[in-house]
């Protein structure tokens, strides 16, 4: 990240500037604050009430019966119906469950194997990329080419053609850093390169393996993809550095089979008022083969379905509609809200905010957001009642927030838990990914913010704020840097 040392207009993005730029009417504020006593039944409720640690025990359920989710997978569409079951028993009784049908991609990973020859001989651990194509049946056999990022690349592309490249970029954070592995297939056949190792995208490692989908262009050719650990990108960084020859044999064997048909899964609590004006709640279902998909996204999905219960029970049904999502196929590509996006065009006009949890579901610390100066003073109002919880921070992004959810940035409100999530990526798209990340504690103090948040919102009298330009309402602030 590059700090201009310059004055700069900054937008403000903590809750201490956005103080200083609200105004919002006193009838609204003392609206917002009224909810204080509601709030505090939902905290109480599922921090030491009836709904302590359920949420918790319903996902070990969920993740424990079934395991691994994969998009194509049978084993994804056995977990849907479970859940579609579940969400309409006696004790749960959401309305309006069902899913709806997605055609989603269906990869398969197959043989995955790599041996080094030169200088010594040793296997070396890998996990083939999510969408990546096979070597040939008897593997490929090359030398290899370590290189530190695409301007190294481009630098040496005398050396590419008929080699093994590895990336070994060093980790930022992720959403620069997985560019490697989303693109660097793609990069490195254009020069010639016959497969690619990335470095496992995580800023920590136990010699863990990360996979996670790589992208391909149609017009290049497609060569095999696979992640290797932190731990051997750096030494074959100083074998090639010590300017030692590297030879490794690669053979992976992987399915690209005919789309499927999944589904996204949804449930509600239907409005008293405006039940046609939706908050969206959300998370994904499907996971990778590796790990169980507890973090990445059963949390996320269980928190969003859960505040439904929880609300249920506790007799709180807001004016308008709450919609409990839960994506499938976000992993190989954001799929299921593509066609969840198609399917709704018409309906769009009326969702209010919509809501996704997909970074972690650790100690909740608040909310991150896409509105309007407006909508985001209204954030903060609402986020202030849940200092029982030390869960009271916003901020507002300008990039999108969530990961299905950012189809929509720029025309609907959003919002993703904000968490104490330090440790995420450790985890992230690992075999690491079991239950034993999430704490039970965090996962109630979870649920009670984003049922909280997302009830506010969907019963105060007046919509929240669709408009998304902060220059109407912002006044620049100059800050010497």
């Amino acid at each position: 990240m590059i700090l201009l040392t310059i004055c700069l207009v900054t937008l403000a993005s903590t809750t201490k500037a956005k103080s200083q730029e609200c105004n919002l009417p006193s009838e609204l504020v003392n609206e917002i604050h009224s909810y204080q006593e509601t709030i505090n039944k939902i905290i109480d409720a599922t921090t030491k009430g009836r709904f302590k640690g359920q949420t918790y025990k319903e996902l070990a359920d969920f993740v424990d019966k079934f395991g691994a989710r994969q998009a194509g997978g049978q084993i994804l569409e056995q977990s849907i119906d479970y859940l579609l079951n579940l969400m309409q028993q006696d004790g749960y009784d959401l309305e309006n469950v069902h899913g709806e049908n997605v055609s989603v991609p269906h990869w398969i990973r197959g043989k995955q194997m790599a041996k080094m020859l030169q200088p010594r001989q040793t296997d070396i651990p890998v996990l083939t990329l999510g969408g990546s194509v096979s070597t040939p049946v008897e593997g490929v056999k090359a030398e290899l080419l370590v290189v530190k990022d695409f301007d190294e690349l481009n630098n040496k592309s005398e050396l590419v053609k008929g080699r093994i490249i590895v990336f070994n970029n060093e980790w930022v954070q992720y959403g620069i850093s997985v560019v490697y592995r989303s693109q660097g297939p793609i990069k490195a056949a254009q020069l010639g390169a016959v497969a690619v190792l990335i470095r496992s995208v995580t800023p920590f490692s136990l010699a863990s393996l990360h996979t996670g989908q790589t992208n391909y262009d149609d017009n290049i050719k497609k060569i095999p993809a696979v992640c290797i650990t932190i731990e051997d990108a750096r030494m074959f960084q100083r074998y090639q550095d010590r300017n030692e020859t590297i030879v490794l044999e690669l053979n992976v064997q992987t399915e690209n089979l005919d789309p499927t048909i999944s589904r996204n899964t949804v449930a509600e609590l239907t409005g008293t008022k405006h039940p046609e004006k939706i908050v969206l709640i959300s998370g994904h279902l499907d996971s990778w083969d590796v790990g169980v998909g507890a973090m990445d996204d059963g949390g996320g999905a269980f928190i969003s379905w859960y505040s439904l219960v929880v609300l249920k029970a506790l007799g709180l049904r807001p004016k308008r509609t709450m919609r409990a999502v839960l994506w499938t196929a976000e992993e190989p590509g954001l799929i299921g809200v593509q066609a969840y996006n198609q399917t709704h065009q018409n309906e769009l006009d009326n969702f209010i905010f919509v809501m996704e949890s997909d970074e972690g579901t650790f100690t909740p610390l608040g909310i991150e957001y896409v509105a309007g100066i407006e909508g985001g003073c209204i954030l903060e109002e609402i986020l202030s009642l849940l200092s029982s919880i030390n869960a009271t921070t916003t901020k507002r992004s300008s990039q999108g927030v969530g990961s299905d959810i950012t189809i929509w940035k720029d025309i609907i409100p959003t919002a993703s838990l904000m968490n104490k999530n330090e440790k995420y990526f450790w985890f992230h798209h690992s075999s690491a990914d079991t239950m034993d990340v999430l704490d039970p504690e965090a996962l109630d103090k979870s649920v009670a913010l984003w049922a909280s948040v997302a009830y506010i919102i969907a019963d105060l009298k007046k919509d929240f704020p669709r408009n998304l330009n902060e220059s109407e309402y912002l006044k620049p602030t100059v800050t010497l840097l």
